[in-house]
């Protein structure tokens, strides 16, 4: 307990400098809005670019092409070979990366402040001009291909989140995975990467964000140069699809060679900024952790679990789920685990956690956040999820509703959408065991 008031107090002082770090903010004529924020602290700065584009933008038979042009980002321009992106980054001491989402996908680098005018210079040039290479293109598609392979078909626990998303959404397109189906991915070819590269990678269709040792002034002229000549894209078709509400509870089963039965329960709740998202998340810092209700009751209680958690995923575009999960003890049935873990949810429907309980959740979820800020890098991603969830400014608002949680609260989330006509049930049943199981 102790060390936990010390990494608070830590936290609570490191929060004015978190939160109330000044942004300047601006936008270019052809729509991209750009984010600056100056920290002096080391001679190193991160430029990113996120693109409001992920798999639920993906048209039918291409799913996984938001990540594929991820790959094909880095394969070259008339003016920079195949490559010679990260090679330059890495000439000049630093690092690059990407990433795709449901929702955005995004490119960074982290690297000396005073050589920051290249990642300007890179990210404008391949924002307009990439060659897309029929070869590249294929040879990339078999390197995702094999991501798949290696992360999700290979990782039986893995591949049970995948169905467990699928089934629990039948009209959102979150029921896709990030990474495709390998059908669609060996499908895609050189015309539809181009369709979808111009379609979304525009400036208008994105924002920057640095966060470092600059000059927020000089840096902002240097991107209105090389950025502000790009011109807008021509109009992107939204997502209007919506779930509709789940009216009975779903149940799948994977059987894959595995050492033990593992379980997730999927709820469908509201996703950043709904007024019930700050009671989901402390309800997830109650459930989870060394010192929460999983680990203490399912785990040394009981002793049915060698794992367990509670996991809210809020920070999507769209109404996402809180899921639990856990792995069966030696010996045990997975039915013994799923029946704890509603269990443990049953309890707080029934009696609402004490003061000091919420108190506790409420200071390891605002401890994480702002520690989760230690870095330039991390300091600009935080920036851009909140910035694709309406706005940068949310991030302030964030704290201040966790702060504002009470036990009733945390009671009544519980309540409203921990029924069993809004549950997903996935197990994993390990093939050599399932012979003779009763999978209900």
């Amino acid at each position: 307990m102790r060390k936990c008031i010390y990494i608070f107090l830590f936290a609570v002082m490191l929060l004015p400098a978190c939160l109330s770090a000044e942004v300047m903010e601006d936008r270019l004529d052809n729509g991209m809005k750009v984010l600056i924020i100056e920290d002096h602290k080391a001679p190193v700065a991160t430029f990113q670019v996120w693109y409001k584009v992920g798999s639920r933008d993906e048209p039918a038979g291409k799913r996984g092409i938001s990540h594929l042009l991820e790959h094909m980002m880095f394969k070259g321009t008339p003016k920079y070979g195949s490559k010679v992106f990260s090679q330059m980054i890495k000439n000049n001491g630093g690092v690059d990366n990407a990433f795709t989402t449901r929702d955005h996908t995004a490119y960074f680098q982290i690297l000396s402040s005073d050589r920051l005018d290249i990642s300007i210079e890179l990210e404008a040039d391949r924002m307009r001009n990439l060659l897309l290479d029929p070869k590249e293109l294929e040879a990339e598609a078999r390197v995702v291909m094999e991501e798949r392979r290696l992360r999700t078909e290979d990782d039986p626990q893995n591949l049970l989140f995948e169905e467990v998303i699928a089934a629990a959404f039948k009209a959102h397109p979150y029921k896709y995975p990030v990474i495709g189906w390998m059908s669609d991915l060996s499908s895609i070819d050189r015309d539809d990467m181009a369709d979808y590269y111009n379609k979304y990678y525009s400036p208008d269709n994105a924002f920057i964000i640095v966060v470092g040792d600059v000059d927020a002034g000089e840096v902002l002229k240097e991107i209105r140069a090389a950025f502000g000549p790009i011109p807008k894209g021509a109009a992107r078709p939204e997502v209007a699809t919506e779930e509709p509400e789940q009216s009975g509870e779903k149940r799948v089963y994977l059987e894959k060679e595995a050492s033990l039965p593992y379980i997730l329960i999927a709820y469908h709740v509201p996703n950043f900024p709904d007024e019930d998202s700050y009671a989901l998340d402390v309800l997830s810092s109650i459930l989870s952790g060394k010192s929460g209700r999983l680990y203490r009751n399912i785990i040394n209680g009981d002793k049915v679990a060698v794992n367990a958690f509670g996991e809210y995923l809020s920070d999507y575009l769209d109404p996402m789920l809180f899921i639990l999960g856990g792995t069966a003890l030696p010996g045990k049935d997975i039915e013994e685990v799923e029946t704890a873990l509603i269990e443990e949810i049953e309890k707080i429907k029934r009696i609402p956690p004490l003061e000091r309980e919420v108190q506790k959740a409420r200071n390891q979820v605002e401890a994480a956040f702002i520690m989760g800020q230690d870095s330039l890098y991390s300091q600009a991603r935080v920036i851009g999820s909140f910035e694709m969830l309406g706005g940068w400014r949310l991030k302030d608002r964030y704290v201040d509703g966790i702060r504002n949680v009470k036990p009733e609260d945390v009671q009544r989330v519980a309540r409203k959408y921990f029924v069993k006509n809004n549950r997903t049930v996935g197990i994993l049943m390990p093939r050599s065991n399932s012979k003779g199981k009763n999978m209900r």
